[in-house]
Order: structure tokens, then C-alpha cells, then sequence
């Protein structure tokens, strides 16, 4: 991450501040202090990685650095103030939210992409802007000069900074993820805010007992906002360690807590994606299911499904390119965004997902033709559309869902987390319906009898429902995001991505280019010409006549290595970045189109 030419930070603008005890804050409030901002948003897997990233440097750094999110919505119900200050006591964020719901302060610093870092001087100036995640090294490398820096000019002040943490609120779950029946009639709930799984009673809501210590961490008897669970033929459950990157299993006999799958470090590109279960990376395991004679893993964090195998004790990526979007077909070659709920169906034949950030509600079957397996979706149509809309699967529209459950007839209900309703997908007449509204962001739910039990993770609670005969009908409401359009001009257009190695830095051009870019489009007739992969990180797209809007979908990658002749081991990362552009055609347009991958320079 390089340093910028001096320019002002403009004025930081929104609704409210969330963290600091009811105090409004301006930037004149950090002066003397390097301020980093994260402009994030709840529902995207790679905003929950940069908290994480961010936690040692704001340890690290408390006396001389503050960190400030910004929170500028996609979904309309990540613009819901209550919902935001759900989110930052989910996700223990333990530093002032600015909650943004008109993307103000996103505008005025022409961010492109969730998420975004912005690092501001002691005096303050803005000395760099990073999209993506995976640069904690680079970004302390530079907080270091900057305190060093500040330091010697006499500009650097120290002490306490704004964050005031919440009053804690007394409940036997906090924020709950997913559920699952046991065989003795019981049910085990992952409590994600509290690092621990909850074994509840048959009535769903008296507590049995904990498992987990109650404190992030990747030990005999912790957890770090573990999500999904799975029962394994053995008995023993299986739990999605979502943010140790990493599969345990859980023996309800012995109490006993092992490490299946997973390092705990987060995988990267580059790195292996099969072989032994304990030495691959994982990234974010959100749900598991069993199907197909192994375990199934939605691995959020790479837009993949994973398979583990306990027989031979292996792990590999199954469907699923990394990159992000809706593309059926072979599961080598399919396109996911976030997968986040999986489901068998009770006759096998489909291993049903809640792609989150497509809004989609999408199966992986058996592909006569090939052996194999291929995707398919039954309901969504992409990364910018969605609402709450019922009738024929074309046409229907849910809002980031993140739980699915099969069932008895072969329909699927599906929990649609940000609609705060259940709904259900029948396959046999293709229809949607909707079987239950004023849910808080139910996340799962689970058969009981004729009853289901639905995890209301913004309720901190498990709810049980009649599944009725008829489903309720609700007003339908479609949304776009309110991202706005980039106008481009009609013909050519040039695609650029900006990319620095950061300071100390350099290209790894050792075993050939160093660099990777893909290009595509919604839908795919918007471009002519220029779709596809290569190693430039630049490319001239050609517009296609009579398409006069969509999203251009582009992934770009960069591996440097330390630049250090003394090292002899120096280490080398990988940075990427997935951006969803939507664009507008039009004859006043730009014909140019930038996007910044790493620290920029003055150029």
C-alpha cells in the first residue's frame, strides 16, 4: 500500500454514529491520530474478513490509531438502523460505526467496492485507499511509518480513543446462526456471537448446556462465530468454525472437540484446494449438510462449494469458479455469491443453497451426462436484484437468504434473512410462496412434527410455527441495489486496473505473470468483445450495440513478494479484488473505466 499526493479528507457524513455513547463525530475529533476508515456493509463476506483483519492493528495501535466504519448499505434492509447496530454487536466491531444509508461519505471518497480502507494522516490527509481484503501486513507497515513519522514532527497525539461499547443485554442466545435436531429430541443451536453451540430442550427454548468456553478462539473448547451444523452417520456433529476457517466435530456423548478440516488460516489463491483435511485453508465455512456420502461445505468466503470426506480424511473444492455471481452449469465451471445454507432433500437427488448475495435459491444435482454434478437455480437472477415477490420461480424475488430446509413433499423453505420472512420454493408447480412474515432475520429453521422451529438470529431466539396449508400472500416489492450506475460511452472502453505493490514490495514475475484478470458480463450480450481471462491487468472492452445497461463483473489478482535481497525467505501475498460495476450506456459516458486493486500512487 503506497502513499497518495497530499489531498484532504472531505467531512465525514451520515444518519447517526453507532459506539461512541450517543457522541456525533467529526473529523476535527482525530486530529493527531491515524484514521482508517472501512467502508463495509453487513451482508458481504469479505467486509467480515477485514474486521477480523483489523482487530490486532487496532490492539496494536489503540493509543495512536482509530479505526471508523462506514456503513454503506446494498441490500435495503442493511439501510434498517436497527438492523446496522444488530450487525456491530454481531460481529463484535469495537470501534465508532457511521451508519450511511445514502452513501454520503462513500461519494465523497469515490469508493467503488465493498470493502474499501482509506488511511488519513494525523493531519488530516488521505495517504491511501485499498479495496478488497488480505493487506493487514501492508496496512500496519504503513500505520508504523505514520506514528513514526508524526511522532517526529510533533503531530502525533496519543490517548483513549472514542469507542464506547454497548450495555451487554442479558439472553440465553446471542445472535444464533443455525440448528439442528438431535436424535434424543433435543437441539443444538450455534450461538455465533458468543463463540459457542447451545444445547436446548425439547421445547426449544430451556437451555441443557454449552459447549465452547464463550470466548473467540481456536482451541480444545473454543470457537470463533461458528454457523453451521451437520449430524455425520457416527453420530457426531459436524460445526462450520466460520471465522477459524475451519470444520470440528462435536460428540454429544463424550462432549468432545475435534479439528477435522481447516488450519485456521484463511485460504488465499494460490493455495491448494484438495488434499489432507488438516492442511488445506478453508475461508469462512458458513453451513454444512451431508450428501452424496461426505460432507458438503459452503464456503462463503471463496463463492465455492467444498466436499470433506471423512472416510479418507481429504477435503476439496467441488462447484465453483471464486468467482462472484449467478452461472449454472458444470459444478467446476458454475459461479456462486456467498453461499450460505445447504440442505438435502430427503430423496438425495438435490443438495439444495442459499446463494445469499444473489438473492437465489439454487441446487447442485447428479449430471447424467458427465458423472459429475452441476448447478442449477430455481429461483434469483443475480448480484443486483431482489425483493420480496411470490408467484412463478422467473419471477419471484427474495432478499438475501441464508438458510434452506427440505421439505417432506420435495418443497424447499428457505429462510430470507433480510425480507424477515419464511418462504417456500415447490418445485412441482414452480411457484413461490410466502409462509411467514415479521421474523428478525431468520437464519435457519428446522422440521419438528408438523411444526418447524426457525432461528430468529436478530430475536436471539428459536420460533415455532405451524407450516400451514395455504401460504400468507404478501405485497410483492422488487429493488435494485442503490449502488449507482457508472454512465459509459457506447463502442470502446477501457478497462484499467490500477495496481502498486506495496512499499517493500515487489511483482512475483519469478514463474511467469504475476498478474490475472476476468472479465464478464450481466448479460452476457452487453460486451462485444473483450470477455474472458488474461495475465494484463488492462484490456479494451468493446460495448455492444443496443444493450444499453448492466453489470460488468471483473476479477482481478496480484501477487508481490517482499522485496528485501537479505531475506532469504521473503514473504509473498496475494491481493483480489471481485467488483460488480453497474453501468449505464450513453453518449456523454466516460470511455475509460479504473479500478484500484492496491495502494495508489500520485499517478
Amino acid at each position: 500500500m503506497s502513499k497518495r499526493a497530499r489531498v484532504r479528507a472531505p467531512e465525514l457524513q451520515g444518519r447517526s454514529w453507532i459506539n461512541t455513547g450517543g457522541k456525533e463525530l467529526s473529523l476535527a475529533d482525530f486530529r493527531g491520530r491515524t484514521l482508517v476508515l472501512d467502508f463495509w456493509t453487513f451482508c458481504c463476506i469479505n467486509c467480515l474478513h477485514v474486521l477480523d483483519e483489523l482487530r490486532e492493528l487496532e490492539e496494536k495501535h489503540r493509543d495512536t490509531v482509530v479505526i471508523i466504519g462506514v456503513h454503506s448499505p446494498k441490500f435495503v434492509h442493511e439501510a434498517d438502523h436497527r438492523a446496522v447496530v444488530d450487525a456491530v454487536e454481531r460481529y463484535e466491531v469495537h470501534h465508532p460505526v457511521l451508519d450511511d444509508p445514502e452513501l454520503a461519505t462513500w461519494k465523497q471518497y469515490a469508493v467503488r467496492a465493498w470493502p474499501t480502507l482509506v488511511v488519513i494522516d494525523p493531519e488530516g490527509y488521505v495517504v491511501a485507499q485499498h479495496a478488497g481484503e488480505g493487506h493487514a501486513h501492508a496496512l500496519a507497515r504503513l500505520v508504523q511509518e505514520l506514528e513514526e513519522e508524526h511522532a517526529a514532527k510533533g503531530t502525533l497525539r496519543r490517548g483513549d480513543g472514542p469507542y464506547v461499547p454497548p450495555e451487554p443485554v442479558a439472553s440465553d442466545l446471542r445472535f444464533p446462526g443455525k440448528v439442528l435436531a438431535l436424535p434424543g429430541g433435543t437441539f443444538l443451536v450455534s450461538d455465533s456471537t458468543r463463540h459457542q453451540l447451545v444445547e436446548l430442550a425439547a421445547d426449544g427454548e430451556s437451555v441443557v448446556r454449552r459447549i465452547g468456553g464463550g470466548g473467540r478462539g481456536f482451541g480444545p473448547d473454543a470457537f470463533s462465530e461458528p454457523q453451521g451444523l451437520a449430524l455425520l452417520p457416527d453420530g457426531r456433529v459436524i460445526v462450520a468454525d466460520t471465522v477459524n476457517h475451519a470444520l470440528r466435530t462435536y460428540d454429544p456423548v463424550s462432549g468432545v472437540i475435534e479439528t477435522v478440516a481447516g488450519t485456521g488460516r484463511q485460504w488465499w489463491q494460490g493455495s491448494p484446494t484438495a488434499g489432507p483435511a488438516r492442511e488445506v485453508d478453508l475461508s469462512s465455512p458458513w453451513d454444512v449438510a451431508w450428501w452424496a456420502d461426505r460432507v458438503w461445505i459452503a464456503m462463503a468466503g471463496v463463492h465455492q462449494l467444498w466436499t470433506y470426506d471423512p472416510a479418507t480424511g481429504t477435503v476439496e473444492a467441488a462447484a465453483g469458479t471464486t468467482n462472484e455471481g449467478l452461472v449454472d452449469g458444470p459444478a467446476a465451471e458454475a459461479w456462486f455469491a456467498q453461499p450460505s445454507g445447504l440442505a438435502a432433500d430427503p430423496a438425495g437427488g438435490r443438495l439444495w443453497v442459499a446463494d445469499s448475495e444473489t438473492s437465489a435459491l439454487r441446487y447442485v444435482e447428479r449430471d447424467e451426462a458427465t458423472g459429475g454434478f452441476a448447478v442449477r437455480t430455481a429461483v434469483g437472477t443475480g448480484l443486483f436484484d431482489f425483493g420480496h415477490r411470490d408467484g412463478a420461480a422467473g419471477q419471484a424475488l427474495f432478499q438475501h437468504p441464508l438458510g434452506v430446509t427440505a421439505l417432506p413433499d420435495g418443497s424447499v423453505a428457505v429462510a430470507d434473512t433480510y425480507n424477515h420472512a419464511l418462504r417456500r420454493y415447490d418445485p412441482a408447480s414452480g411457484e413461490v410462496s410466502t409462509l411467514a412474515t415479521d421474523l428478525r432475520e431468520p437464519s435457519d429453521a428446522v422440521l419438528v412434527g408438523d411444526d418447524i422451529l426457525v432461528v430468529e438470529s436478530a430475536r436471539h431466539r428459536l420460533t415455532r410455527l405451524r407450516l400451514p396449508d395455504e401460504a400468507v400472500r404478501v405485497e410483492s416489492v422488487a429493488h435494485r441495489t442503490q449502488r449507482a450506475a457508472t454512465e459509459v460511452a457506447p463502442g470502446a472502453l477501457r478497462l484499467d486496473i490500477v495496481f502498486t505493490a506495496p512499499t517493500g514490495q515487489k511483482l512475483d514475475t519469478r514463474y511467469g505473470p504475476s498478474t490475472r484478470l476476468l472479465v464478464s458480463a450481466t448479460p452476457p450480450g452487453l460486451l462485444a468483445d473483450g470477455a474472458g481471462a488474461g495475465t494484463e491487468l488492462s484490456r479494451d472492452l468493446v460495448l455492444a450495440d443496443g444493450v444499453t445497461e448492466g453489470v460488468l463483473h471483473v476479477s482481478a489478482m496480484a501477487a508481490s513478494c517482499d522485496d528485501d535481497p537479505l531475506n532469504e525467505y521473503p514473504a509473498c501475498h496475494v491481493h483480489q479484488q471481485d467488483w460488480g460495476v453497474p453501468v449505464r450506456v450513453g453518449a456523454d459516458g466516460v470511455s475509460r473505466l479504473g479500478l484500484v486493486l492496491a495502494g495508489l500512487d500520485d499517478a
